[in-house]
Formats: C-alpha cells, structure tokens, sequence
C-alpha cells in the first residue's frame, strides 16, 4: 500500500537554508524508491491558513517512507529546511 510524504511550507525564514536543503536533498533519495507528486508547485488555498507552497512524495509503502525519513542521508541534510522555513510534514498512509 503506497504512502505518501507531504511537506507543507507555511513560509520561508531563510532562502538559503532552503537554497542548500534542495541542493542536498536530491541525493537522500537514493536507494530509497520514490516518485515526486508535487514540488512547490502553484498552490490555491481552499480552506484554512493559507500557505506557501508544498511537496508530496509517494513511495511504495509507509515503512520505506519512514525509512527514508529517518536514514542518516536526510537527517544530515534536513536541519537546512528546519532553519529555512516554517513546515508541517507528515506521512500519510494511502489507498
């Protein structure tokens, strides 16, 4: 069963944090089975706060998400999204 990552970037506090973050985050992925959805893509905010823009991920089960996630690849490189912007993320379970 697929899930998904979703990466919602409520505002930016520092390009470039954010600048490094996608310089590096490419290679985390490797040997991890993914596929980009949506990556800050034009956004239109139906209900709620709205928002700066967001990524979705799918990979092919909820564990590999968590797995990639948690490998020592991102979290070296996930502090730089940290400082760069204000997020909500989660993994999300699909159909």
């Amino acid at each position: 069963m697929p899930a998904y990552l979703v990466a919602v970037r409520n505002a930016v506090t520092d390009a470039e944090q954010l600048k490094l973050y996608g310089q590096k985050v490419q290679s985390t992925f490797k040997g991890h089975a993914m596929k980009p959805l949506a990556v800050y893509g034009k956004v239109r905010c139906v209900d709620g706060k709205p928002l700066d823009s967001a990524v979705i991920v799918e990979f092919p089960t909820f564990e590999e998400a968590e797995a990639w996630y948690d490998s020592p690849a991102y979290q070296a490189v996930v502090h730089h999204r940290f400082k760069g912007g204000d997020y909500q993320t989660f993994i999300i379970q699909g159909v």
